[in-house]
């Protein structure tokens, strides 16, 4: 047995390395990384790009650290800000040691430009949903992906039932490089508290409003000051791109924008384990999603 210096022993067959989840917008990443993981990390909601930013989390246990990493929806991008989170998710495929490509049983086919991401790094099929369709009605679509390019492995999953997952750890971990993990056994990401507090206000805006306000926000931490004695004061604002988009947000005498920090606040405490004082506040940034300095000031990156 091997001290690593991170107070964790391993053995020269433990396994350690970087698992990019990748897919089409909806196809369930965040959720299969949550499950994964055995706890919430990614914010998860109905509708398609909730995920804007490479969320990494490490799942450690005695054979395997995985470091995963959740990526934003591949899509074809319609302004600088999509074009930022594809190239997240370039990044990401780069980046990782292996893919699982995730794919919703429910569609007929994945497209070449989709696939395109992957490049010729190695990678496992994983078709998601399964418990929606019946076993047959999803042979074709696995036969059009291997017809594409090589996988490492086919697995049918089902990430909000739990399904499967079992097999597709397996299979993730033996395919893995051997070493020593990269974190602490008990980290589970290296994302700073204030980013996963931000996921959370945003969640709570995908979930209450429609159309194109949640696309349109982005929430950034002014201030977390913690309290002794008091709740944790933390002072965040939510950035969208019209007056009327504001307006929306804030709602009838603020009721809207009270309802998302209530909500949000009960998250947050549950995540920090102590009682907080959110203050939301709103700001308008014409076009922000489409000026370069407004991206790289909320952190998403060109490179």
């Amino acid at each position: 047995m091997e001290e690593t210096g991170l107070m964790f022993e391993v053995s020269p067959e433990f396994r350690c390395g970087y698992v990019a989840i990748v897919g089409r917008p909806n196809a369930g990443k965040s959720t299969l990384m949550n499950a994964l993981l055995g706890q919430k990390l990614s914010i998860v909601t109905a509708k398609a790009q909730t995920t804007r930013h490479k969320v990494l989390g490490i799942l450690t246990n005695e054979q395997a650290q995985v470091i995963f990493l959740d990526t934003p929806g591949i899509i074809k991008p319609n302004y600088k800000l999509q074009e930022r989170m594809m190239y997240s998710v370039q990044g990401a495929v780069m980046d990782a040691d292996l893919v699982v490509f995730l794919v919703d049983a429910q569609q007929e086919e994945v497209r070449p430009e989709v696939l395109a991401f992957l490049k010729d790094r190695p990678a496992i099929l994983a078709i998601n949903k399964m418990d929606l369709v019946a076993q047959e009605k999803a042979l074709p679509l696995v036969s059009r992906c291997l017809a594409a390019r090589n996988f490492e492995a086919v697995v049918p999953i089902s990430a909000l039932k739990g399904k499967q997952l079992d097999t597709l750890l397996e299979e993730i971990i033996s395919r893995l490089p051997f070493g020593v993990p990269f974190y602490p056994p008990d980290q589970i990401s290296e994302h700073p508290e204030r980013f996963f507090i931000s996921e959370i206000i945003r969640e709570k805006i995908f979930q209450r409003f429609h159309q194109e306000v949640p696309y349109a926000t982005q929430v950034n931490i002014v201030a977390y000051e913690e309290r002794e004695g008091r709740a944790d004061l933390i002072d965040a604002e939510i950035v969208v791109e019209r007056e009327t988009q504001k307006g929306i947000l804030i709602g009838k005498k603020g009721s809207a924008l009270k309802e998302v920090g209530s909500e949000a606040r009960k998250d947050i405490e549950e995540m920090v384990g102590k009682k907080v004082f959110l203050q939301l506040h709103v700001k308008v940034r014409d076009d922000w999603r489409s000026k370069e300095h407004f991206l790289n000031t909320y952190g998403y990156r060109s490179n």
